[in-house]
């Protein structure tokens, strides 16, 4: 376990924001307009008479991408959750920063670092034989 008495101020406080639970999700949700299958219906000639809007949140999983429908009464929850995910994704890598300095830190403070220094013979080569024959 660490000793938290040497634990840097910046990834402690990144840990404290990252322990706090909050509602998140990727993806994105976009809106649309949409012709229907009624040939006499005036969305098919006119684009500001199509129906709608309609909404779909779109999300990666499993290597395929996914769409489903949402009502418009979801969709400012589901934007605050969106920008939580990348809010929360952003606080990652910080902390991932701040922790590979602190390690960085941690190598530099040791001694071992010169008894970590190749030592060895120098490497005698052979006489080497003519690939191609001489003769033709």
């Amino acid at each position: 376990m660490t000793n938290h008495t040497l634990l840097p101020p910046q990834v402690a406080e990144l840990s404290a924001a990252l322990s706090q639970p909050r509602p998140m999700r990727r993806g994105s949700v976009n809106e649309r307009r949409m012709k229907c299958g009624q040939a006499s219906c005036p969305c098919q000639r006119d684009p500001k008479a199509r129906h709608g809007p309609y909404f779909t949140l779109t999300q990666a999983a499993g290597g395929k991408t996914r769409s489903r429908y949402v009502a418009a009464e979801q969709v400012p929850a589901l934007r605050r959750q969106i920008e939580a995910g990348r809010e929360f994704r952003q606080q990652v890598d910080a902390y991932w920063e701040a922790c590979e300095q602190w390690a960085d830190a941690e190598l530099q403070a040791t001694p071992a670092a010169e008894a970590a220094e190749k030592k060895g013979s120098a490497r005698v080569s052979g006489k080497r034989s003519a690939k191609n024959s001489k003769r033709s």
